[in-house]
């Protein structure tokens, strides 16, 4: 089979914070963030503002993609990150991190599924990878809604393989004609599907997956990694004007408690995907 791959160079909503060992002490929080775009960064300024708050001084760092991004925490070069739950999800397969905590989002959501969109009048979703053959799939890389749902389905004959730096990208993208079938996520779906109004979702993963969560290595020091969670956790109920910063900017109630226990569903995906600990994140 021949794949031609296209990119769309959009930025990934993929946060990863690097915490030093003595991140309780004098050491910084750096936070690296994968952006397309100058201020891409910004909305996450009320989060340093509130770990400042709680004796953490801490740092944006960026990062070039979602690639070096998963290089960087399975190098060790980083020491936690918050992820989307294909990643996270991989990197505890590999048995490189553990979960901690993810966001609440302001609508009550912190789990999110794969969602399979075509233009309407297109046959429906079978669940099988047979669908796929002869189309044009667009995705993105390492996603639990997209690539490596993909590869779970099984093995097909696409005409082509795009991916997408987003989900709103791969969306844009079968919406100007450019994909037959998009797999994305159906936060972000059912966020814009009102903008596309000659798409429609044909199928859908029933599955759910922790949205975001923040892994840490399993070489951190506990003490330091339940510090970070216990800051956290406390957002929820904080009234502070530091807090509430936070949960405007990123438009969460807070994060709740995360284990490998909710990572259930990911896991049986991402081992039909052929993700085992050698996994080089890529396909």
């Amino acid at each position: 089979m021949h794949y031609r791959k296209q990119c769309f160079a959009v930025s990934v909503s993929v946060v990863i914070v690097v915490l030093c060992a003595a991140v309780c002490g004098a050491a910084d929080l750096k936070i690296a963030l994968m952006q397309a775009q100058a201020g891409d960064a910004r909305k996450y300024q009320p989060l340093l503002d509130y770990f400042a708050k709680k004796g953490v001084a801490a740092q944006f760092v960026t990062a070039p993609d979602y690639q070096r991004a998963a290089d960087m925490f399975a190098q060790g070069t980083v020491d936690a990150m918050f992820s989307g739950s294909g990643i996270a999800g991989t990197m505890i397969i590999k048995e490189l991190a553990v979960p901690l905590v993810r966001p609440l989002k302001a609508d009550g959501s912190s789990t999110y599924a794969a969602v399979v969109i075509a233009p309407k009048g297109a046959p429906s979703f079978t669940g099988r990878a047979e669908y796929f053959n002869d189309k044009r799939v667009i995705f993105t890389p390492l996603a639990s809604a997209g690539e490596f749902y993909f590869h779970a389905c099984g093995a097909s004959r696409p005409k082509e393989i795009m991916k997408a730096a987003s989900h709103d990208a791969a969306i844009d993208a079968l919406n100007r004609g450019q994909a037959d079938v998009a797999i994305v996520k159906d936060r972000v779906w059912d966020k814009e599907k009102d903008k596309y109004p000659s798409l429609e979702k044909v199928g859908e993963d029933k599955g759910e997956n922790p949205d975001m969560t923040l892994i840490v290595s399993r070489n951190m020091d506990p003490k330091s990694a339940q510090k970070i969670a216990d800051v956290l956790l406390g957002l929820k109920n904080d009234a502070t004007p530091e807090a509430s910063a936070v949960k405007s900017s990123l438009q969460i109630q807070g994060y709740v408690k995360t284990t490998a226990a909710d990572f259930g569903h990911t896991f049986a995906l991402l081992k039909k995907s052929g993700v085992t600990r050698d996994f080089a994140f890529k396909f």
